[in-house]
C-alpha cells in the first residue's frame, strides 16, 4: 500500500461523492416507543488554486460530473477540505452512542479528573429533529444555519445524498435514544461563503488529504499524512454507570471498572501559515482573488466573521493547534472515506492486521485474519485498531463507524470477559460478512448496524457484571483473611 503512487485526494473525492449519490443509504425507522431523530451535515469544498480565477458570479452552477471536470476543481494544487465545527463549553458528552451527543458528537468526558487542558473534540453541525421539520434533510441544514450561519439552501451547494441512518443509544446500548441521519453537501462554486458561527463555535475546514492520509497511508504526499495521526481518547468509565451526583459510587466504580478507549484521529495543524487569510466579511458570496483567497496551505482556517480587513488574529504565528476527531463523528467520517477507494484497489495477497491501540488489555486467541483476496468489499482502509471481542474479524470492512464506537477498557480482565461473551456478536459480524460477499442481498433488510451493536454491548454488561462480582469476592476474601491473620 504504501509503495503505490499517491492519488489525487479530488479524484476519491469525486469517486466517493458519485457512489453515494447513487447508492440507496439504509434508512431505520424509529419505533413508536422512541421517535425521536436527529441529523447532521457534512460540508465539502474544493478551494481552488490562489492563481486561478477570477471568477464570473453569474456562472452557471455545475452538475455533480461536471463539477470535478471545472478547471479549478481538477487543478493540482486545489485542495477539496471537509467542515468541523467545535463548541466550546458544551456538556460533556458521549462522542459514542450516549446522551447528550447530539449537540457535540465529539467532546467527551476526557480527561475525567481535571488534569491538563481540556481536550479539543470536533464534530458535525447539526442536532435534534423538531416539530414542523420536514425531514431529516431541512433538520440538517437548519441546524446548520442556526449554529454557524451556513445557508446549505443556497444556489451555491447541492445535497449528494445521505450516508446510512444509526442508533444513538445509551452508553451500554440498554436503551436507544434516536436515529441519526448524516447528509453530504458541496459547494459547487468557488466563492467564499459568509458564515456567521454562534457563540462559543469556532469552524475549522480541513483538507481531507490529512485524512485520508491516516486512512489510506501512501495515498497522499507525507507533508499531508504528517497532519493527522492516530490517537485515542480516555473517558471515564463511572461517567457512564453512575447517577451523576453519586460521587462515591462514581469512585468505587472507577476503581472496579476502569476507564474506556476509544480511537481517534488527531489533527496536529497549525493554526496560522503565511497565507492564512480567510476573510469573511461580505454578507453574500464573492469571488476570491489572488490577494484575497482561501488559504493554500493552511490546515485549519477558523472562520469567526472577523471584519474586513482584520488580518490579527489571537493565536502565535506557527502555533500548533490540535483537535481531535472521533466518536460518532469519527465513524461518519470513515464511512466516508470509505467511499473513495474501489475494492479491487488492493493487491489480492496484501493482508492488513490492525494492532490494538496502545492500551493495557488482554490479547484472546487469535484467529486468522481475513485477506482482502476474502473480502471484496474491502475498502483499502487501514484502521490501526480493532475492537475487544471482535479479535480475528475485520468489523471495519463490513461498518467503519462501528469500529470506531467500541471501547478498549483499561483493566485486561473486563477485556478477556468480553471476548468470553462475545460469540453472539462475533456470530452476527461473520453473518455482515457472509452477506456482503453474497452480493449483500441481506444487507438492506437487515439491521446489521443495530444488530452488532446490541450483541456488543450485551457483551459488555455481562462482563462488567463478572468482573465487579468477582472483584466483591476478592476484597471480601482479602478482608476475611487479613481479619484472620489479625485475630490469630
Amino acid at each position: 500500500m504504501s509503495q503505490e503512487k499517491p492519488v489525487s485526494v479530488e479524484r476519491m473525492l469525486s469517486r466517493a461523492l458519485h457512489r453515494i449519490r447513487t447508492t440507496p443509504p439504509r434508512i431505520i425507522a424509529s419505533p413508536a416507543t422512541q421517535p425521536r431523530r436527529a441529523a447532521v451535515a457534512l460540508v465539502i469544498r474544493v478551494v481552488p488554486s490562489p492563481t486561478s480565477g477570477p471568477f464570473p458570479s453569474d456562472a452557471p452552477i455545475p452538475t455533480l460530473s461536471e463539477f470535478f471536470e471545472l478547471d479549478w476543481a481538477k487543478d493540482p494544487t486545489a485542495r477539496a477540505e471537509i467542515l468541523f465545527l467545535r463548541r466550546e463549553g458544551s456538556g460533556s458528552s458521549d462522542g459514542v452512542p450516549g446522551s447528550n451527543v447530539l449537540k457535540n458528537p465529539g467532546a467527551s468526558d476526557a480527561n475525567p479528573k481535571g488534569k491538563g487542558k481540556p481536550e479539543a473534540n470536533v464534530a458535525f453541525p447539526g442536532g435534534r429533529m423538531e416539530e414542523g421539520d420536514e425531514g431529516g434533510l431541512y433538520t440538517a441544514m437548519r441546524q446548520t444555519w442556526e449554529e454557524i450561519g451556513l445557508d446549505l439552501a443556497e444556489r451555491d451547494f447541492t445535497c449528494i445524498g445521505q450516508l446510512d441512518d444509526r442508533e444513538i443509544t445509551t452508553s451500554l446500548g440498554k436503551r436507544l435514544l434516536m436515529i441519526l441521519s448524516p447528509f453530504v453537501f458541496l459547494q459547487l462554486t468557488p466563492h467564499q461563503i459568509h458564515t456567521d458561527p454562534a457563540l462559543g463555535t469556532s469552524i475549522h475546514w480541513t483538507p481531507l488529504a490529512t485524512l485520508v492520509g491516516a486512512v489510506f497511508p501512501g495515498r497522499v504526499s507525507g507533508e499531508m499524512e504528517s497532519k493527522a495521526r492516530w490517537s485515542s481518547v480516555t473517558v471515564d468509565a463511572a461517567s457512564r454507570l453512575t447517577p451523576r451526583h453519586a460521587a462515591i459510587l462514581k469512585v468505587l466504580v472507577r476503581v472496579l471498572v476502569g476507564s474506556m478507549q476509544f480511537p481517534a484521529i488527531l489533527l496536529d495543524l497549525s493554526v496560522l501559515d503565511d497565507h492564512s487569510l480567510a476573510s469573511t466579511s461580505s454578507p453574500k458570496s464573492s469571488a476570491l482573488s489572488k490577494d484575497a483567497a482561501y488559504s493554500s496551505l493552511t490546515q485549519d482556517i477558523l472562520e469567526k466573521g472577523m471584519p474586513s480587513g482584520q488580518k490579527q488574529n489571537k493565536k502565535k504565528k506557527g502555533e500548533r493547534h490540535q483537535l481531535k476527531l472521533w466518536g460518532l463523528s469519527l465513524g461518519m467520517t470513515l464511512d466516508l472515506l470509505a467511499n473513495m477507494v474501489p475494492p479491487s484497489s488492493l493487491p489480492a495477497s496484501s493482508v492488513l492486521p490492525p494492532p490494538p491501540l496502545s492500551v493495557s488489555s488482554a490479547h484472546p486467541p487469535q484467529q486468522q485474519l481475513h485477506s482482502d483476496s476474502e473480502s471484496p468489499f474491502m475498502s483499502g482502509m487501514q484502521l490501526p485498531f480493532c475492537p475487544v471481542g471482535g479479535e480475528g474479524l475485520r468489523i471495519d470492512t463490513v461498518a467503519p463507524s462501528l469500529a470506531s464506537v467500541f471501547p478498549r477498557f483499561s483493566y485486561p480482565d473486563v477485556n478477556f470477559w468480553i471476548w468470553v461473551f462475545g460469540k453472539r456478536y462475533r456470530e452476527v459480524v461473520r453473518g455482515w460478512e457472509a452477506s456482503m460477499r453474497g452480493g449483500g442481498s441481506n444487507d438492506r433488510r437487515i439491521n446489521w448496524t443495530g444488530t452488532t451493536l446490541n450483541t456488543f454491548y450485551a457483551a459488555v454488561r455481562k462482563a462488567l457484571i463478572v468482573v465487579i462480582v468477582l472483584r466483591a469476592i476478592g476484597v471480601i476474601f482479602g478482608l476475611a483473611f487479613a481479619g484472620w491473620w489479625i485475630i490469630s
